[in-house]
């Protein structure tokens, strides 16, 4: 009964800690959304709303239009209100892809931060994690070496283990390598 309810307790205790974690992401979106202008929020809608399949329909069919209406003002003998090749048309839809290029390039702004930070947080939690991991080896070490009952035995490959890696001589190592010719390094 004691087993069963310790398995349910460490069951329990993963659910609340994958909760906190769910959560933090979640006030970390939500925090990032809140410091949006009204603007901002515009432009990114209506940038949503331009990569949608059906707003390329609706251009095709805008444009088709515009020429039909044209052509057909020009079969009747009416006076063409854009006479071909269609020089207010192609101001319109020069207009709008500057537009439209402007409110992308301006949610790609934002998203690019938004990911320079989560690439941030990633970068701190595995030295986090690599620091933990290098004093887990280090207390099994030491563990295996006060237990009588384990042999104990000299592996070289855990003693480098053990000692938690340094950022800073990571990234020199990095720098090193980057800024050798690729030929060097084949």
């Amino acid at each position: 009964m004691a087993k069963s309810k310790h398995k349910t307790s460490a069951i329990d205790d993963e659910r609340d800690q994958i909760g906190l974690n769910v959560a933090a992401v979640q006030k970390f979106y939500a925090r990032e959304s809140d410091k949006l202008s009204q603007s901002q929020r515009l432009l990114e809608r209506l940038s949503e709303l331009a990569g949608q399949p059906l707003f390329f329909v609706f251009i095709l069919l805008f444009v088709g239009t515009w020429a039909g209406l044209n052509m057909l003002c020009h079969a009747l003998g009416w006076v063409e209100f854009d006479p071909a090749p269609f020089f207010w048309l192609q101001g319109f839809v020069g207009l709008f892809a500057w537009l439209t290029a402007t409110g992308v390039l301006s949610r790609q702004n934002r998203l690019a931060k938004l990911a320079e930070q989560r690439s941030n947080l990633d970068l701190k939690v595995i030295l986090l994690t690599e620091q933990k991991v290098a004093k887990l080896i280090d207390l099994i070490e030491e563990l295996r070496r006060d237990l009588p009952n384990v042999k104990d035995r000299h592996d070289p490959s855990v003693e480098s283990l053990q000692q938690a890696m340094n950022p800073s001589k990571v990234l020199e190592a990095l720098d090193d390598n980057q800024s050798t010719p690729l030929a060097a390094r084949d």
